[in-house]
């Protein structure tokens, strides 16, 4: 191969040195420029790479200077990852952003039960409920500790709806709130890009308490 590599990254062209792509060999980036070349090219001839362009730049100003991005550091985090750059993971790892996301937020919803299929219940109920409609709205039953869960168990079965529709969260034990639940809820369902938001739910008839102990209503808008 050539010392000099040109590059096409999604749509975005480089032109880097062979040794920079190799910089560190246990990498899946160096993988594919090792022995005979793993990758296709596009018409002119430059090696192709499916992976958003945009943010190969960051990855590659790293192996040219060991220069840790302070941009678009979750998406340059998921494209160390990719190509396996470990000493750049760990630096990203550091970052207050990715610290944060792993160490302090992940670290709290690993203590929900059934947390990630819960989100997933959240959006089927509501898609199931859209048609037709600008929006839709699901309940979300939030306890923080086993007391809690009991007594909105009670409220549930004195629920004047179907009880299916309702999604549970909890209980956990963790430092932080119902409040950080419910705004770690908002966050991960519109990284998937539904647009939210939710409010206590107080119902008129069918609880022996305050609903809003508990409940609360998350509305889907979908135009």
């Amino acid at each position: 191969m050539s010392p000099i590599v040109e590059l096409n990254v999604g749509g975005e062209m480089y032109t880097t040195m062979l040794s920079t792509l190799k910089k560190h060999p246990g990498s899946k980036l160096a993988e594919m420029f090792s022995g005979q070349p793993k990758l296709r090219t596009d018409s002119e001839g430059r090696f192709f790479i499916d992976r958003p362009g945009t943010y190969f730049k960051y990855i590659l100003e790293y192996l040219r200077s060991n220069q840790v991005p302070t941009q678009c550091i979750q998406d340059v985090y998921k494209e160390a990852l990719f190509y396996d750059i470990e000493p750049l993971i760990k630096q990203l790892e550091d970052s207050p952003q990715i610290f944060g996301e792993l160490v302090a937020r992940k670290q709290f919803l690993a203590r929900v039960p059934n947390y990630s299929e819960n989100i997933e219940l959240m959006i089927r109920i509501a898609r199931a409920e859209a048609v037709a409609s600008r929006r839709s709205s699901v309940i979300v039953c939030v306890v923080r500790t086993e007391e809690d869960a009991a007594r909105c168990q009670d409220a549930l079965n004195s629920l004047d709806m179907d009880k299916k529709s309702v999604v549970k969260f909890g209980p956990w034990k963790a430092a932080p709130s119902i409040s950080d639940l419910l705004d770690c809820i908002q966050i991960d369902v519109e990284a998937k890009g539904y647009k939210i938001s939710f409010q206590p739910h107080v119902a008129e008839k069918g609880f022996r308490f305050k609903s809003h102990d508990f409940f609360y209503k998350f509305l889907f808008t979908w135009w």
